[in-house]
């Protein structure tokens, strides 16, 4: 059996730093290993751990996360880095390139979007063996870098799905079926099938409520980290 891959999180906020790993080890064939709340931590992690791929932060107490990448690669660490940060300067994203990220992704994110980065990256960091010529070098590099449509179960539609999900996240207290069918112009039937949908990938979650008679109402909340 492979070994999964081992993935260190670094992340400032404990409560995100917690929700990061939870994301990973959801995710067949990942592990995370540790967590490390700056960039200090992530350097006295690397030098007990094995760590093949970094969860990084670029916003950290004591540095920048591009910093701490540089002296990790100057150190002689050669884990991959996949950056996590809410800033689009594309000057960051170059410099990034050359510094081992492989990915980036963007706050705020759900489940089921890093789930779709770390997927392609393990599907990338499988390809072995000498390539037959440039469609295969293409191909190895596209598993990585080309976006991938998410399929939809079979009757469920994307505008409606995205008429759910504004329906949601417009509710940051949760919505019981009933309630996100009224507001999206559903039946309360299809608003629940695409309610535990968003459930089951991992981009809302659902809880009993209990009122003052009868059974508990489930209700659903939207969940970006």
């Amino acid at each position: 059996m492979n070994e999964p891959i081992r993935v260190l999180v670094v992340e400032d906020d404990p409560v995100v730093a917690d929700a990061h790993v939870m994301y990973v080890n959801r995710v067949h064939g990942f592990q995370a290993v540790a967590k490390a709340h700056s960039g200090a931590q992530a350097r006295r992690v690397l030098e007990r751990t094995p760590v093949d791929l970094l969860l990084l932060d670029l916003y950290l107490p004591d540095g920048h996360g591009l910093q701490l990448a540089r002296s990790l690669r100057a150190a002689g660490h050669h884990a991959d880095v996949i950056a996590v940060t809410s800033a689009r300067d594309l000057a960051v994203v170059r410099e990034g390139v050359s510094l081992g990220v492989v990915q980036y992704v963007l706050k705020p994110f759900t489940f089921s979007t890093l789930r779709d980065r770390l997927v392609r990256y393990a599907e990338f960091r499988t390809a072995a063996g000498e390539a037959s010529g440039q469609d295969e070098v293409d191909r190895a590099l596209a598993s990585l870098r080309a976006p991938r449509p998410a399929s939809l179960p079979k009757g469920l539609s994307a505008p409606t799905l995205d008429r759910v999900i504004t329906t949601l996240r417009a509710a940051p207290e949760g919505l019981s079926a009933a309630s996100a069918a009224e507001s999206a112009g559903l039946s309360r039937i299809t608003a629940r099938r695409y309610l535990e949908h968003l459930v089951e990938s991992g981009r809302a979650v659902r809880a009993p409520q209990y009122g003052q008679v009868g059974r508990p109402e489930l209700h659903y909340r939207w969940v970006t980290i």
